[in-house]
Protein backbone atom coordinates (compact mmCIF):
# COMPACT_ATOMS: atom_id res chain seq x y z
CA UNK A 1 0.00 0.00 0.00
CA UNK A 2 1.67 3.86 -1.10
CA UNK A 3 1.91 6.44 1.15
CA UNK A 4 -0.32 8.64 -0.08
CA UNK A 5 -3.21 5.73 0.10
CA UNK A 6 -2.50 5.61 3.75
CA UNK A 7 -3.67 9.26 3.80
CA UNK A 8 -6.48 8.70 1.69
CA UNK A 9 -9.98 9.03 3.56
CA UNK A 10 -11.51 5.53 2.92
CA UNK A 11 -14.92 5.29 1.10
CA UNK A 12 -17.95 4.22 3.69
CA UNK A 13 -19.36 0.94 3.54
CA UNK A 14 -22.39 0.68 1.55
CA UNK A 15 -24.58 0.28 4.95
CA UNK A 16 -23.04 3.50 5.95
CA UNK A 17 -23.36 5.52 2.93
CA UNK A 18 -26.15 8.15 3.18
CA UNK A 19 -29.54 6.74 1.84
CA UNK A 20 -32.01 8.07 -0.69
CA UNK A 21 -35.67 7.93 -0.18
CA UNK A 22 -39.15 9.11 -1.73
CA UNK A 23 -42.64 8.54 -0.92
CA UNK A 24 -41.94 5.84 1.44
CA UNK A 25 -38.76 3.94 -0.76
CA UNK A 26 -35.80 3.74 0.39
CA UNK A 27 -32.38 2.96 -1.72
CA UNK A 28 -28.82 2.44 -0.95
CA UNK A 29 -27.19 5.01 -2.73
CA UNK A 30 -28.25 7.51 -5.78
CA UNK A 31 -26.47 5.08 -7.84
CA UNK A 32 -28.65 2.55 -6.94
CA UNK A 33 -30.95 0.97 -9.97
CA UNK A 34 -33.63 0.67 -8.24
CA UNK A 35 -33.17 4.36 -7.54
CA UNK A 36 -32.77 5.02 -11.44
CA UNK A 37 -35.49 2.83 -12.61
CA UNK A 38 -37.82 4.74 -9.88
CA UNK A 39 -36.66 8.09 -11.01
CA UNK A 40 -37.08 7.31 -14.89
CA UNK A 41 -40.46 5.44 -14.06
CA UNK A 42 -42.64 8.31 -15.63
CA UNK A 43 -40.26 8.33 -18.78
CA UNK A 44 -40.85 4.44 -19.36
CA UNK A 45 -44.62 5.13 -19.19
CA UNK A 46 -44.10 7.46 -21.77
CA UNK A 47 -41.78 5.81 -23.94
CA UNK A 48 -44.27 2.84 -24.16
CA UNK A 49 -46.83 4.99 -25.25
CA UNK A 50 -45.13 6.24 -28.28
CA UNK A 51 -45.26 2.90 -29.89
CA UNK A 52 -48.62 3.42 -31.99
CA UNK A 53 -50.53 0.18 -31.06
CA UNK A 54 -49.95 0.54 -27.06
CA UNK A 55 -50.83 4.68 -27.65
CA UNK A 56 -54.12 3.41 -29.51
CA UNK A 57 -55.01 0.85 -26.75
CA UNK A 58 -54.79 3.41 -24.08
CA UNK A 59 -56.28 6.11 -25.48
CA UNK A 60 -59.14 4.19 -27.10
CA UNK A 61 -59.69 2.47 -23.20
CA UNK A 62 -59.48 5.99 -21.63
CA UNK A 63 -61.47 7.96 -24.23
CA UNK A 64 -64.46 5.46 -23.60
CA UNK A 65 -64.54 5.69 -20.10
CA UNK A 66 -63.53 9.74 -20.04
CA UNK A 67 -66.97 10.36 -22.06
CA UNK A 68 -69.87 7.69 -20.94
CA UNK A 69 -71.54 9.68 -17.96
CA UNK A 70 -71.54 7.47 -14.48
CA UNK A 71 -74.92 8.20 -12.92
CA UNK A 72 -75.68 7.89 -9.36
CA UNK A 73 -79.57 6.44 -9.19
CA UNK A 74 -81.34 5.50 -6.60
CA UNK A 75 -82.42 1.89 -6.01
CA UNK A 76 -86.05 0.26 -6.27
CA UNK A 77 -89.24 0.29 -8.71
CA UNK A 78 -89.13 3.72 -9.86
CA UNK A 79 -85.66 4.13 -10.77
CA UNK A 80 -84.35 7.79 -10.64
CA UNK A 81 -81.09 10.00 -10.75
CA UNK A 82 -79.82 10.80 -7.28
CA UNK A 83 -79.49 14.83 -8.32
CA UNK A 84 -79.41 15.80 -5.24
CA UNK A 85 -76.49 13.92 -4.18
CA UNK A 86 -73.46 16.09 -4.28
CA UNK A 87 -71.80 12.77 -5.96
CA UNK A 88 -73.99 12.78 -8.60
CA UNK A 89 -72.75 16.48 -9.40
CA UNK A 90 -68.82 15.86 -9.13
CA UNK A 91 -69.26 12.95 -11.24
CA UNK A 92 -71.75 14.47 -14.36
CA UNK A 93 -70.39 18.49 -14.18
CA UNK A 94 -68.03 19.42 -12.16
CA UNK A 95 -65.16 17.46 -10.31
CA UNK A 96 -63.00 20.14 -9.54
CA UNK A 97 -62.56 23.71 -10.13
CA UNK A 98 -60.17 23.02 -13.61
CA UNK A 99 -61.59 19.86 -14.98
CA UNK A 100 -64.37 18.63 -16.88
CA UNK A 101 -65.10 14.97 -16.27
CA UNK A 102 -64.47 13.97 -19.39
CA UNK A 103 -60.93 15.03 -18.33
CA UNK A 104 -60.97 13.68 -14.92
CA UNK A 105 -61.96 10.19 -15.71
CA UNK A 106 -59.75 9.82 -18.59
CA UNK A 107 -56.60 10.79 -16.54
CA UNK A 108 -57.46 8.59 -13.34
CA UNK A 109 -57.90 5.62 -16.17
CA UNK A 110 -54.42 6.29 -17.65
CA UNK A 111 -52.78 6.14 -14.49
CA UNK A 112 -54.83 2.85 -13.68
CA UNK A 113 -53.22 1.52 -17.31
CA UNK A 114 -49.61 2.39 -16.85
CA UNK A 115 -49.38 2.41 -13.50
CA UNK A 116 -51.47 0.08 -12.59
CA UNK A 117 -53.59 2.16 -9.72
CA UNK A 118 -55.41 5.82 -10.12
CA UNK A 119 -55.72 8.05 -6.99
CA UNK A 120 -58.18 11.11 -6.28
CA UNK A 121 -58.33 12.96 -3.12
CA UNK A 122 -61.73 13.74 -1.39
CA UNK A 123 -62.41 16.64 -0.42
CA UNK A 124 -65.28 17.05 2.42
CA UNK A 125 -67.12 19.34 3.69
CA UNK A 126 -69.94 18.76 6.80
CA UNK A 127 -69.92 14.80 5.58
CA UNK A 128 -70.19 16.04 2.22
CA UNK A 129 -67.85 15.70 -1.09
CA UNK A 130 -67.44 18.61 -2.90
CA UNK A 131 -64.23 18.05 -5.25
CA UNK A 132 -62.40 14.98 -6.30
CA UNK A 133 -58.39 16.15 -6.81
CA UNK A 134 -56.70 13.74 -8.53
CA UNK A 135 -53.48 12.56 -7.50
CA UNK A 136 -50.03 12.09 -9.14
CA UNK A 137 -48.89 8.73 -8.80
CA UNK A 138 -45.38 8.87 -8.02
CA UNK A 139 -46.25 10.32 -4.59
CA UNK A 140 -48.84 8.06 -3.50
CA UNK A 141 -47.78 5.10 -0.99
CA UNK A 142 -50.90 2.52 -0.44
CA UNK A 143 -50.90 0.54 3.02
CA UNK A 144 -52.95 -1.46 4.41
CA UNK A 145 -53.65 -1.06 8.62
CA UNK A 146 -53.70 -3.24 11.42
CA UNK A 147 -57.69 -2.15 11.32
CA UNK A 148 -58.16 -3.25 8.00
CA UNK A 149 -58.36 -0.01 6.45
CA UNK A 150 -56.41 1.76 4.16
CA UNK A 151 -54.02 4.49 4.69
CA UNK A 152 -52.51 6.72 2.06
CA UNK A 153 -49.28 8.58 2.27
CA UNK A 154 -49.11 11.88 -0.38
CA UNK A 155 -45.86 13.80 -0.26
CA UNK A 156 -46.65 17.06 -1.26
CA UNK A 157 -45.05 19.18 -3.85
CA UNK A 158 -42.75 20.90 -0.65
CA UNK A 159 -41.71 17.14 0.38
CA UNK A 160 -43.82 16.85 3.22
CA UNK A 161 -45.97 13.55 3.71
CA UNK A 162 -49.82 13.90 4.13
CA UNK A 163 -51.79 10.89 6.09
CA UNK A 164 -55.08 10.51 4.37
CA UNK A 165 -57.95 8.05 4.91
CA UNK A 166 -59.62 5.42 3.18
CA UNK A 167 -63.01 7.80 2.90
CA UNK A 168 -60.23 10.34 1.42
CA UNK A 169 -59.15 9.08 -1.42
CA UNK A 170 -60.61 7.41 -4.29
CA UNK A 171 -58.59 4.70 -5.67
CA UNK A 172 -58.63 2.74 -8.57
CA UNK A 173 -57.02 -0.84 -8.66
CA UNK A 174 -56.33 -2.62 -12.00
CA UNK A 175 -55.35 -6.48 -11.52
CA UNK A 176 -53.98 -6.96 -8.22
CA UNK A 177 -52.03 -9.36 -5.78
CA UNK A 178 -52.61 -8.22 -2.82
CA UNK A 179 -55.38 -6.13 -3.08
CA UNK A 180 -53.25 -2.94 -1.57
CA UNK A 181 -51.38 -2.34 -4.86
CA UNK A 182 -51.93 -2.98 -8.05
CA UNK A 183 -50.02 -4.30 -11.19
CA UNK A 184 -49.58 -2.11 -14.17
CA UNK A 185 -51.21 -3.36 -16.98
CA UNK A 186 -48.42 -1.76 -19.50
CA UNK A 187 -45.62 -3.10 -17.37
CA UNK A 188 -47.18 -6.53 -17.80
CA UNK A 189 -47.39 -6.10 -21.59
CA UNK A 190 -43.71 -4.39 -21.93
CA UNK A 191 -41.96 -7.35 -23.50
CA UNK A 192 -44.38 -7.11 -26.31
CA UNK A 193 -44.26 -3.21 -26.41
CA UNK A 194 -41.10 -3.47 -26.67
CA UNK A 195 -40.51 -5.79 -29.53
CA UNK A 196 -43.12 -3.74 -31.01
CA UNK A 197 -41.14 -0.54 -30.76
CA UNK A 198 -37.95 -2.33 -31.39
CA UNK A 199 -40.01 -3.35 -34.91
CA UNK A 200 -40.63 0.44 -35.62
CA UNK A 201 -37.62 1.43 -34.88
CA UNK A 202 -35.86 -1.19 -37.81
CA UNK A 203 -38.11 0.10 -40.21
CA UNK A 204 -37.40 3.88 -39.43
CA UNK A 205 -33.93 2.69 -39.83
CA UNK A 206 -34.48 0.90 -43.10
CA UNK A 207 -36.32 4.10 -44.03
CA UNK A 208 -33.12 6.05 -43.12
CA UNK A 209 -30.37 4.14 -43.98
CA UNK A 210 -31.32 1.33 -46.07
CA UNK A 211 -31.33 1.26 -49.82
CA UNK A 212 -34.86 1.89 -51.25
CA UNK A 213 -34.39 1.73 -55.11
CA UNK A 214 -37.59 0.45 -56.89
CA UNK A 215 -35.33 -0.99 -59.26
CA UNK A 216 -32.44 -0.29 -61.64
CA UNK A 217 -31.26 0.03 -65.40
CA UNK A 218 -28.85 -2.19 -66.87
CA UNK A 219 -26.70 -1.28 -69.79
CA UNK A 220 -24.65 -3.87 -71.61
CA UNK A 221 -21.67 -1.43 -71.93
CA UNK A 222 -20.93 2.12 -69.76
CA UNK A 223 -22.69 4.94 -70.74
CA UNK A 224 -21.07 7.85 -71.77
CA UNK A 225 -21.39 11.19 -69.69
CA UNK A 226 -23.36 12.73 -72.27
CA UNK A 227 -26.22 9.80 -72.43
CA UNK A 228 -25.64 9.01 -68.32
CA UNK A 229 -26.86 13.10 -67.40
CA UNK A 230 -29.66 12.71 -69.62
CA UNK A 231 -30.55 9.63 -68.53
CA UNK A 232 -30.87 10.57 -64.94
CA UNK A 233 -31.64 14.29 -65.38
CA UNK A 234 -34.87 12.42 -66.87
CA UNK A 235 -35.66 9.94 -64.24
CA UNK A 236 -35.31 13.15 -61.71
CA UNK A 237 -37.45 15.53 -63.80
CA UNK A 238 -40.01 13.64 -66.03
CA UNK A 239 -40.50 10.89 -64.31
CA UNK A 240 -40.76 10.94 -60.86
CA UNK A 241 -43.95 12.16 -58.57
CA UNK A 242 -46.97 11.25 -58.52
CA UNK A 243 -48.38 13.36 -61.63
CA UNK A 244 -46.11 11.32 -63.70
CA UNK A 245 -46.84 7.67 -62.72
CA UNK A 246 -47.61 5.75 -65.84
CA UNK A 247 -45.48 7.61 -68.25
CA UNK A 248 -43.33 5.24 -71.03
CA UNK A 249 -39.43 6.12 -70.51
CA UNK A 250 -37.31 5.43 -73.77
CA UNK A 251 -34.04 4.17 -72.53
CA UNK A 252 -30.50 4.92 -74.62
CA UNK A 253 -27.76 2.45 -75.83
CA UNK A 254 -29.22 -0.67 -75.30
CA UNK A 255 -30.63 -0.16 -71.92
CA UNK A 256 -32.93 -2.41 -70.11
CA UNK A 257 -35.26 -1.35 -66.92
CA UNK A 258 -35.14 -4.23 -64.43
CA UNK A 259 -38.04 -3.85 -61.16
CA UNK A 260 -36.75 -4.93 -57.87
CA UNK A 261 -39.08 -7.45 -56.12
CA UNK A 262 -40.49 -7.54 -52.73
CA UNK A 263 -37.87 -10.10 -50.96
CA UNK A 264 -39.11 -12.73 -48.10
CA UNK A 265 -37.20 -10.99 -45.73
CA UNK A 266 -39.33 -8.10 -46.19
CA UNK A 267 -42.65 -9.46 -46.06
CA UNK A 268 -41.55 -11.45 -43.02
CA UNK A 269 -40.99 -7.61 -41.24
CA UNK A 270 -44.17 -7.00 -41.87
CA UNK A 271 -45.72 -10.15 -40.73
CA UNK A 272 -43.27 -9.60 -37.68
CA UNK A 273 -44.98 -6.28 -37.17
CA UNK A 274 -48.78 -7.15 -37.55
CA UNK A 275 -48.07 -9.90 -35.15
CA UNK A 276 -46.41 -7.62 -32.19
CA UNK A 277 -49.60 -5.13 -32.97
CA UNK A 278 -51.93 -7.75 -31.88
CA UNK A 279 -49.97 -8.66 -29.16
CA UNK A 280 -50.29 -5.24 -27.51
CA UNK A 281 -54.22 -4.98 -28.00
CA UNK A 282 -54.89 -8.71 -26.69
CA UNK A 283 -53.28 -7.06 -23.47
CA UNK A 284 -55.74 -4.71 -23.42
CA UNK A 285 -58.39 -6.77 -25.24
CA UNK A 286 -59.08 -4.10 -28.36
CA UNK A 287 -59.76 -5.96 -30.98
CA UNK A 288 -57.63 -5.66 -34.32
CA UNK A 289 -60.16 -3.43 -36.24
CA UNK A 290 -60.27 -0.89 -33.76
CA UNK A 291 -56.41 -0.70 -34.16
CA UNK A 292 -56.92 0.40 -37.34
CA UNK A 293 -55.50 -2.52 -39.07
CA UNK A 294 -56.91 -3.03 -42.43
CA UNK A 295 -58.41 -6.40 -41.35
CA UNK A 296 -61.28 -8.53 -43.69
CA UNK A 297 -63.69 -7.85 -40.41
CA UNK A 298 -64.60 -4.72 -41.12
CA UNK A 299 -67.78 -4.67 -42.56
CA UNK A 300 -71.14 -6.35 -41.40
CA UNK A 301 -68.82 -7.45 -38.27
CA UNK A 302 -67.68 -4.39 -36.99
CA UNK A 303 -70.73 -3.85 -35.28
CA UNK A 304 -70.30 -7.50 -33.39
CA UNK A 305 -66.36 -6.33 -32.53
CA UNK A 306 -67.55 -2.93 -31.33
CA UNK A 307 -69.92 -5.61 -28.83
CA UNK A 308 -66.74 -7.61 -28.10
CA UNK A 309 -64.92 -4.71 -27.19
CA UNK A 310 -67.41 -3.19 -24.58
CA UNK A 311 -68.31 -6.60 -23.32
CA UNK A 312 -64.60 -8.25 -22.54
CA UNK A 313 -62.62 -4.70 -23.03
CA UNK A 314 -64.46 -2.03 -20.95
CA UNK A 315 -67.27 -3.82 -18.92
CA UNK A 316 -64.79 -5.03 -15.79
CA UNK A 317 -63.45 -1.10 -16.29
CA UNK A 318 -67.05 0.25 -15.56
CA UNK A 319 -67.46 -2.33 -12.77
CA UNK A 320 -63.70 -1.19 -11.23
CA UNK A 321 -65.14 2.54 -11.47
CA UNK A 322 -68.68 1.59 -9.88
CA UNK A 323 -67.68 -0.35 -6.99
CA UNK A 324 -64.64 2.00 -5.99
CA UNK A 325 -67.16 5.00 -6.58
CA UNK A 326 -69.41 2.75 -3.70
CA UNK A 327 -66.81 2.41 -1.68
CA UNK A 328 -65.92 6.13 -0.79
CA UNK A 329 -68.75 7.96 -1.87
CA UNK A 330 -71.30 6.59 -0.32
CA UNK A 331 -72.41 5.58 3.22
CA UNK A 332 -73.16 1.99 4.15
CA UNK A 333 -76.92 3.15 4.31
CA UNK A 334 -76.48 5.04 1.30
CA UNK A 335 -75.74 1.41 -0.55
CA UNK A 336 -78.55 0.06 0.17
CA UNK A 337 -80.29 2.73 -1.20
CA UNK A 338 -77.89 3.91 -4.09
CA UNK A 339 -75.87 2.58 -6.85
CA UNK A 340 -73.29 3.90 -9.16
CA UNK A 341 -74.23 3.36 -13.32
CA UNK A 342 -71.89 2.91 -16.29
CA UNK A 343 -74.42 4.42 -19.02
CA UNK A 344 -72.62 2.74 -21.82
CA UNK A 345 -75.81 2.75 -23.93
CA UNK A 346 -73.98 5.44 -26.12
CA UNK A 347 -71.15 2.84 -27.39
CA UNK A 348 -74.24 0.25 -28.04
CA UNK A 349 -75.93 2.53 -30.58
CA UNK A 350 -76.91 1.10 -33.98
CA UNK A 351 -77.55 2.87 -37.09
CA UNK A 352 -80.32 5.44 -37.01
CA UNK A 353 -82.42 2.58 -38.83
CA UNK A 354 -81.82 0.33 -36.42
CA UNK A 355 -82.67 2.67 -33.72
CA UNK A 356 -85.75 3.59 -34.46
CA UNK A 357 -86.79 -0.04 -35.87
CA UNK A 358 -86.16 -0.76 -31.55
CA UNK A 359 -87.73 1.73 -30.33
CA UNK A 360 -91.01 1.64 -32.81
CA UNK A 361 -90.87 -2.25 -31.18
CA UNK A 362 -90.67 -0.63 -27.88
CA UNK A 363 -93.45 1.46 -27.69
CA UNK A 364 -95.58 -1.38 -29.25
CA UNK A 365 -95.55 -1.60 -32.77
CA UNK A 366 -96.04 -5.21 -34.91
CA UNK A 367 -97.97 -6.20 -32.18
CA UNK A 368 -94.77 -5.94 -29.35
CA UNK A 369 -95.58 -5.45 -26.06
CA UNK A 370 -95.03 -1.94 -24.95
CA UNK A 371 -92.14 -1.67 -22.59
CA UNK A 372 -91.21 1.70 -23.29
CA UNK A 373 -92.92 5.51 -22.72
CA UNK A 374 -92.78 7.66 -25.63
CA UNK A 375 -91.17 10.67 -23.26
CA UNK A 376 -88.61 8.20 -22.45
CA UNK A 377 -87.67 7.30 -25.97
CA UNK A 378 -87.87 11.10 -26.58
CA UNK A 379 -85.22 11.49 -23.59
CA UNK A 380 -83.17 9.26 -25.02
CA UNK A 381 -82.77 10.71 -28.43
CA UNK A 382 -82.34 14.24 -26.29
CA UNK A 383 -85.65 15.58 -27.46
CA UNK A 384 -88.25 17.46 -25.14
CA UNK A 385 -90.76 15.91 -23.41
CA UNK A 386 -93.70 15.79 -25.73
CA UNK A 387 -97.47 17.20 -24.02
CA UNK A 388 -99.67 14.38 -25.57
CA UNK A 389 -102.14 12.40 -23.53
CA UNK A 390 -100.61 9.09 -23.89
CA UNK A 391 -96.71 10.78 -23.71
CA UNK A 392 -96.05 9.24 -20.00
CA UNK A 393 -98.22 5.73 -20.49
CA UNK A 394 -97.44 2.61 -21.54
CA UNK A 395 -99.95 2.70 -23.68
CA UNK A 396 -100.30 1.21 -27.35
CA UNK A 397 -102.41 3.90 -29.17
CA UNK A 398 -102.25 2.17 -32.25
CA UNK A 399 -103.83 -1.05 -30.77
CA UNK A 400 -106.23 0.81 -28.48
CA UNK A 401 -107.39 2.28 -31.69
CA UNK A 402 -107.93 -0.81 -33.18
CA UNK A 403 -109.96 -2.42 -30.53
CA UNK A 404 -112.24 0.60 -30.26
CA UNK A 405 -112.85 0.04 -34.00
CA UNK A 406 -113.61 -3.44 -33.76
CA UNK A 407 -115.89 -2.77 -31.01
CA UNK A 408 -119.59 -3.78 -32.11
CA UNK A 409 -121.90 -1.19 -32.50
CA UNK A 410 -124.87 -0.48 -29.39
CA UNK A 411 -128.32 0.15 -30.90
CA UNK A 412 -130.68 1.26 -28.61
Amino acid sequence: MGIFNFFRKKEPEASARPQASYDGMAFSSMDDPAFKEYVRGEQISNDKLRNMAALRCVSLICESIGMLPINLIKNGPQKEFAKSHPAYRLLKLKPNGWQTPYEFKSQIQLSALTNGSGYARIIWSRGRPIALIPLPFDRVKASLGDDWKMTYTYTRKDGNPVTLQQHEVFHLRDLTIDGITAIARMKLASGAIKLARDAENAAARTFETGNMAGGAIETPKALSDSAFERMRKSLNEDFSGAENAGKWMILEEDAKAKLFAATSRESQHIENRNAQIEEVARAFGVPRPLLMMDDTSWGSGIEQLGIFFIQYGLQHWFTAWEQALARVMLSDSEMEELYFKTNERALLRGTLKDQYDSFAKALGAGGHATWLKQNEVRDMLDLPESDEEFANQLHNRVNAQQGNNNEPNKTA
